[in-house]
């Protein structure tokens, strides 16, 4: 399943929960191996891959047990370039370029 900013919130938990379980996997990690490399409960990665609420330390630990911190990195990259923002910055910058210039009364005389 593709994710984007119009999933709902549990839909994307049950998917990154279901990424990381592909993951371990693919690893042919157990869930116990997986929670002892990454220092956090079995119960805790078992409600993570069941798509529950959890700790983003959580998730960094799993994450660097997984040699996967390149992707830590990219969840919120240092610079971020978006098209959105940019076009909303240019709407302003016109806006007030456009606007008249202000009258002073003593130019009204």
């Amino acid at each position: 399943m593709k994710i984007s900013h119009l999933s709902p919130d549990k839909l994307i938990q049950q998917e990154l929960g279901a990424r990381l379980q592909k993951i371990r996997k693919q690893y042919d990690y157990t869930q116990t191996q997986l929670a002892e490399a990454a220092g956090i409960g079995v119960a805790t990665l078992r409600r993570i891959e069941d798509g529950k609420d959890s700790q983003l330390s959580s998730w960094i630990k799993l994450m660097k047990a997984l040699e996967m911190s390149n992707a830590i990195d990219q969840l919120l990259p240092e610079s971020f370039n978006s098209p959105m923002a940019e076009a909303l910055s240019r709407k302003r910058r016109s806006r007030a370029s456009d606007s008249p210039s202000p009258i002073w009364r003593d130019e009204l005389k």
